[in-house]
């Protein structure tokens, strides 16, 4: 009886081990599976580096982060795939703008739903654009732009990245704003459409700040604006667009946005504690450094806000793009 006594016992403590083991097992094998932030760009660019920071900087608890990059049909290759991946916090999407507030009204058919398939995690950035004209355009500020504008009656030229493209909209909201008539006259991809304005065979552009500082400095390009709502650390002494108080501008505002996004359902309480150590990143000193030097503006709210703000930028965005007359499909 003893003996029977003594094995039960030894079954018992057995099974017990076997339990504790089993669920410490479990959750390492939770906190080590790799959490992928989806990247719907090519390497390199804003997306990706707020994408390579946060993934070198989530703690280490929360097992290891790589940035997979997934390009192609305007971001919506990515998009669709974090959509379809399962909603347990490991499959993050950095999304922007042309993502989830812009892309729906481009296309007829898109492969994922952004009111539908995914719910906000955090906002990191917002990226404005530089107004910028070649030397030899007789403008030195949003006014005379205007004005020269409306001189020459529609035969004012500007390059963009494409049709739908950021730098396309925000234009074709300036233009709406100051009723003005330009010519768009759409390149493929930023750099070329900047390199033309550079050369003067486009007169002016809406482009991103980081590539053209070296031609501001260098005074090939004069720069007139920015459209942010407040001006930008890496051009301190450049005006924004809402500061030329010409009616129609005075709350002229045109950043394209970048956010974390997950699948829709992934539960709540891993969305806040994502979203939490996000913001906590994005508030670091050697980050904040790092980007305002380019010109990108950092920009938090939390997964409520941000969830807000995507449904207001959503229909904000609807009749810019359908004013433009832009269409991808």
């Amino acid at each position: 009886m003893e003996y029977r006594k003594r094995r039960t016992m030894v079954w018992l403590l057995m099974a017990s081990l076997a339990s504790c083991i089993g669920t410490t097992s479990l959750q390492a094998h939770a906190q080590a599976k790799t959490t992928q932030i989806v990247v719907p760009y090519a390497p390199g660019g804003t997306t990706d580096i707020l994408g390579r920071i946060l993934a070198e900087k989530l703690p280490p608890a929360m097992g290891p982060v790589i940035v997979e990059n997934r390009p192609g049909a305007g971001t919506a290759l990515g998009a669709g795939f974090v959509a379809r991946s399962p909603a347990d916090g490991k499959t993050l999407l950095m999304a922007t703008s042309t993502t989830l507030a812009v892309n729906p009204w481009l296309y007829k058919k898109l492969i994922y739903n952004p009111a539908k398939d995914f719910v906000g995690v955090a906002e990191v950035a917002e990226v404005p654009l530089a107004l910028v004209v070649h030397p030899s355009v007789d403008a030195k500020t949003v006014a005379e732009l205007i004005k020269l504008a409306k001189d020459k009656a529609g035969d004012l030229n500007y390059a963009s990245a494409g049709n739908g493209s950021p730098h396309h909209l925000v234009a074709e909201m300036f233009k709406s704003a100051a009723d003005i008539k330009l010519m768009h006259v759409a390149y493929k991809g930023s750099s070329p459409a900047l390199t033309d304005v550079v050369a003067g065979h486009i007169p002016m552009m809406f482009t991103d700040i980081a590539p053209a500082l070296p031609f501001i400095q260098s005074n090939r390009l004069r720069v007139l604006a920015v459209t942010s709502s407040t001006r930008v650390s890496a051009l301190p002494g450049v005006p924004t667009i809402a500061e030329s108080k010409i009616v129609g501008l005075k709350n002229f505002e045109g950043v394209a946005w970048q956010g974390v996004v997950a699948p829709a359902g992934t539960p709540q309480p891993v969305v806040d504690k994502l979203s939490a150590e996000i913001v906590k990143i994005m508030s670091l000193p050697e980050v904040k450094a790092k980007l305002e030097k380019d010109g990108v503006v950092i920009r938090t709210r939390t997964s409520g806000q941000f969830g807000e703000y995507i449904a207001s930028e959503l229909h904000r965005w609807e009749s810019v793009v359908k004013s433009s007359g832009a269409t991808l499909d």
